[in-house]
């Protein structure tokens, strides 16, 4: 596996991580825990070095499902994790809290979950619109001074905030979704991050599932999957997206591959500085996905995948309403 700095940081991980929520969370039941310690340690196995999950991803079930999983291996992975949310007594979000109080007690319990004593890439979740982002930053920095933290991180933040962030403690990575299907930060993300020196985790880099072709207007969700809440998963808008799909799927048979690695291999042609976390609860997928990082993309494949997608129009926005409205711009 070959590994990529995130930006001027020096943390290097593996260029695909693993992104754990959907083994607790998200997409229907959770995972049998022994099934999901399987496939996180069959990762590791394979050179996935870089394991994202959060405290929300449960709630608290998935910092403990990788705690345990990756304990044995615990010098040679980098685990980050986040924080920014109430919790009510069901395990439920409710709503944003990113005070600098409930940060150090959020560090602290997610110590105790994940087995080790620094966690290695501390983003806030979502930005918080009630709490200064410098007060946010100086809260991190003051777990960096302590160890337990070693790198700061942000999610879904726009670029006013990045910056006022990284003016108070340097921001290592930002963790967005970004893919074929969802281009919004090479607008004004992507420069930002280059002219800072900030390290990019897409996540959802397949989009949603959608991008593997294996999602078509016929398929059912499982009653617990947010895609059911995501207008971009309606089955009109399904319909008319295949139409990407197909483009990428076309492109695949040229190159000998599968549409997700097509996927996966154009975010990793972007930047060097971009790794991002496909998530999966198959051993057989993410075998699939790590087979990305040896499809070779030539500067012309780039320019033909880039011209032909630019002509299809995404539908669907890729949040419901409630979602959206924590997205900082």
């Amino acid at each position: 596996m070959k590994k990529r700095k995130l930006g001027n940081s020096g943390l290097e991980v593996s260029a695909l991580g693993f992104g754990c929520m959907g083994l607790s969370f998200g997409f229907g039941p959770a995972t049998e825990k022994q099934v999901g310690i399987a496939l996180i340690r069959a990762a590791v196995e394979r050179g996935v070095t870089f394991f994202d999950t959060a405290e929300i991803y449960g709630a608290y079930t998935n910092e403990e499902l990788v705690g345990e999983a990756l304990e044995p291996f615990r010098d040679h992975v980098i685990i980050a994790t986040k924080f920014g949310f109430k919790i009510d007594e069901n395990g439920k979000g409710a709503g944003l809290d990113s005070r600098p109080e409930h940060i150090k007690q959020v560090a602290d319990a997610s110590l105790k979950r994940l087995r080790t004593d620094v966690i290695d890439l501390f983003y806030q979740h979502r930005v918080d619109p009630n709490v200064p982002i410098e007060d946010v930053a100086g809260a991190v920095k003051d777990l960096i001074q302590q160890g337990k933290v070693k790198h700061f991180g942000l999610s879904e933040a726009g670029v006013r905030t990045i910056r006022r962030a990284h003016a108070v403690q340097p921001v290592t990575a930002l963790q967005s979704e970004y893919s074929l299907w969802w281009r919004e930060p090479e607008q004004e993300i992507l420069p930002t991050l280059e002219e800072l020196g900030i390290g990019f985790v897409p996540f959802s880099p397949l989009g949603k599932g959608f991008l593997t072709g294996k999602i078509t207007e016929e398929t059912k969700f499982d009653a617990g999957d947010f895609r059911n809440t995501v207008p971009r998963f309606n089955e009109e808008n399904r319909k008319a997206n295949q139409a990407l799909v197909d483009l990428v799927g076309s492109f695949a048979q040229q190159k000998n591959a599968t549409p997700a690695q097509i996927a996966l291999a154009w975010i990793l042609a972007q930047k060097p500085w971009i790794a991002p976390i496909p998530g999966t609860t198959k051993l057989h997928r993410l075998e699939e996905n790590l087979g990305a990082t040896a499809v070779e993309l030539t500067p012309d494949d780039l320019h033909r995948l880039n011209e032909a997608t630019a002509t299809i129009a995404v539908q669907g926005a890729r949040y419901s309403e409630g979602a959206q409205k924590m997205i900082d711009r």
